[in-house]
């Protein structure tokens, strides 16, 4: 038989909650067999679960907000040379509101001796990362399911995403991925130490999403061809790429953009147990001098061209991980941005942040980390210059367009959370420079669906004293989310008489047959309008950016829309041909990571307008959670890419 260990003298603490501890000697002395060997004290023997019961006047924890702790620890012993075991020796027994039974199991390699078991309650504060609300705990680490915002501020599109941390591997993979940090492979003994930090854990990972200057995730490609890998548009899940990463020697996965890497991020945050989400900045600013001021170029026609090292992308996509900043004061706790797409370098190595959404909205600028970046991201004025024959002819600012507006998807719902007034400080007292006499704005009327025509309204007011005569250009080109604009696709002249004090409108449409063999679905135009005052020669500028809706996708789920696991079901899958147009070679493409095996295809080598192009397929769902299915239509016709749609499929076990 083992060695005996005894326990004596059983202390609380906790604010008075816990009254007596109770450790129950006679139904113990039987189960260990210590019967006889002491009145007053309780004798156990190693490694057997032994009970004891705590009591109080009132609840003893909110578990909540709480926890139990328990510390054995040998007897006159100087404080810092006790041996203690803790937590990991508790088993829960039955719980009641004024008292609560526990089993505690001693290792088999503890010494013989005299022990004290202190017992007290611990707010779960002390925990970094810890949320108190249920809801937000399963929304932000145990949801594999999420939407990312595109588009354009005044057409945004949600595309859903698969974060897939239960997917077999994906643990491995997040793992793997901080054994090959920099960090990790410099010193791994402190790097081990400071993963408890989620400030420093959140750097180290946000770096490693990115291959830069480590052996990093994702390589980014933003133009050019993508036949060496896989086109960032076309995932919609992170299992996948996480595990191609793990199962090729780190060698980077290709292709990321913004929204796949701050995907990819918030899979392995929540994997690590930080809350995080992903949040889209919709017109965000790339300010490469930090002066919060983004230069944009045009000609007297409307064209904007590039000679900025500056840029505005109609969209971009990064995380933000709740935990709290000791390191900052309690004004900076909660959300932080936490951005992998590699564009500047911090502290020597492409990541960015964490960088707390507090600090953002205040300014705070010497914050760590990041704050002078990422506040001109979604607070930097926009000045707009007239160019020509290398003079400035015309200016105007606007401070309203970067960061028009933050969403990150709902709790518990597909409605986007306006993140907007979070981020962005009162700009009431701001100045914007504008003529005092003449404003001109810039709208799309409704929202411009490929296949229908565009109509655009100018809006000039005329508050001097004065009639006016303009005459102008308004102008069309097609732009990458991230990049200036190519040549103009579609331009008009304009020529208005305004009275003193009126208002005018001048209304335009871009018909179908005028933007067809430019615009695919999502793209984005830039448009502009100039307009120059032919007596005081004064000009004037307005721009707008939207993007185009594509035709949508039909995806149908025979018996319903929730299926069961490892059950066959059978999907129709079919698209209806709305434009005017004939479509050559169309091809309908429907995959689904945990539905499909690989891809199915179905083809029509001429699908004329009205007419319809369909593929039924049978998923069968190979474990519990939400599923996507992801549709495309693609044709010969240029651009070739018109469609893509996607479709959740919720599984129950």
């Amino acid at each position: 038989m083992q060695q005996t260990i005894y326990s004596i003298n059983g202390t609380t603490n906790g604010h008075c909650r816990l009254k007596s501890m109770n450790f129950e000697i006679p139904e113990n002395s039987i189960s260990h067999e210590t019967q006889g060997l002491s009145r007053s004290r309780l004798v156990v023997r190693r490694g057997k679960p032994f009970k004891v019961t705590l009591k109080s006047d009132s609840w003893l924890w909110n578990p909540s907000t709480e926890r139990l702790v328990l510390e054995v620890c040998l007897v006159n012993l100087p404080l810092n040379k006790r041996s203690f075991f803790k937590d990991s020796t508790i088993y829960p027994g039955n719980m009641h509101p004024q008292s609560v039974i526990i089993h505690i199991c001693s290792p088999v390699q503890s010494s013989v001796a005299l022990y004290e078991l202190l017992a007290h309650i611990e707010t779960r504060r002390n925990d970094p990362v810890y949320m108190p609300l249920d809801a937000h705990k399963e929304e932000y680490i145990k949801s594999d399911y999420g939407l990312v915002y595109m588009g354009s501020s005044s057409n945004v599109s949600k595309r859903p995403w698969s974060f897939g941390q239960y997917e077999p591997g994906v643990l491995e993979a997040c793992l793997k991925l901080l054994e090959f940090s920099p960090q990790h492979l410099a010193d791994k003994n402190k790097d081990y130490t400071l993963r408890a930090n989620p400030v420093y854990l959140s750097r180290v990972v946000c770096a490693m999403i990115n291959c830069n200057d480590d052996l990093g995730i994702l390589e980014g490609k933003w133009q050019g061809s993508y036949k060496n890998g896989v086109k960032p548009t076309d995932w919609s899940g992170s299992a996948d790429i996480l595990l191609r990463w793990a199962s090729s020697k780190c060698r980077p996965v290709r292709y990321g953009q913004c929204w796949v890497f701050a995907s990819v991020l918030c899979t392995v945050m929540r994997v690590l147990g930080i809350p995080s989400r992903v949040v889209t900045v919709f017109n965000a600013a790339h300010d490469g001098n930090g002066n919060m001021i983004i230069e944009e170029f045009y000609t007297r026609t409307g064209e904007k061209f590039g000679m900025s090292k500056d840029s505005i992308w109609n969209f971009h996509v990064w995380v933000e991980c709740w935990m709290r900043r000791p390191d900052l004061g309690a004004g900076c706790n909660g959300w932080q941005v936490v951005d992998p797409t590699p564009q500047e370098k911090s502290e020597g190595i492409f990541c960015c942040g964490p960088c707390p959404v507090a600090a953002i909205q205040h300014h705070w600028l010497d914050a760590r980390y990041d704050i002078p970046f990422v506040c001109a991201s979604v607070d930097a004025d926009v000045v707009r210059l007239i160019v020509h024959n290398g003079l400035v002819v015309g200016k105007t600012v606007d401070t309203e367009c970067v960061g028009k507006l933050i969403y990150t998807k709902s709790i518990g719902s597909d409605k986007p959370e306006n993140l907007t007034p979070t981020y962005k400080p009162d700009k009431s007292k701001r100045m914007c420079i504008m003529s005092p006499n003449l404003n001109v704005t810039l709208k799309i009327v409704g929202v411009p669906k490929l296949g229908e025509p565009i109509h655009i309204c100018v809006t000039i007011t005329n508050q001097s004293n004065n009639p006016r005569v303009l005459v102008g250009h308004i102008n069309a080109q097609v732009k990458e989310y991230d990049s200036s604009p190519s040549e103009a696709f579609w331009d008009a002249q304009t020529e208005v008489q305004i009275q003193p004090f009126s208002v005018t409108t001048l209304n335009h449409t871009i018909s179908h047959c005028k933007y067809q063999s430019f615009l695919a679905g999502d793209d984005i135009v830039n448009l502009a309008v100039v307009l120059k005052d032919m007596m005081t020669k004064e000009t004037f500028l307005a721009a707008e950016e939207f993007s185009i809706s594509p035709p949508q996708i039909t995806i149908q789920i025979e018996g319903g829309n929730s299926i069961q696991v490892k059950k066959e079901c059978t999907v129709l899958v079919s698209f209806t041909n709305c434009l005017s147009t004939a479509l050559y070679e169309a091809v309908l493409t429907v995959q689904g990571a945990g539905l499909l095996e690989g891809k199915q295809v179905a083809k029509i080598i001429l699908l004329q307008p009205g007419e319809k192009i369909e593929k039924k397929v049978s998923i069968t769902a190979t474990s519990p959670g939400t599923k996507l299915l992801m549709a495309t239509l693609s044709h010969s016709n240029k651009p070739n890419i018109i469609s893509r749609w996607y479709h959740t499929v919720p599984v129950t076990a």
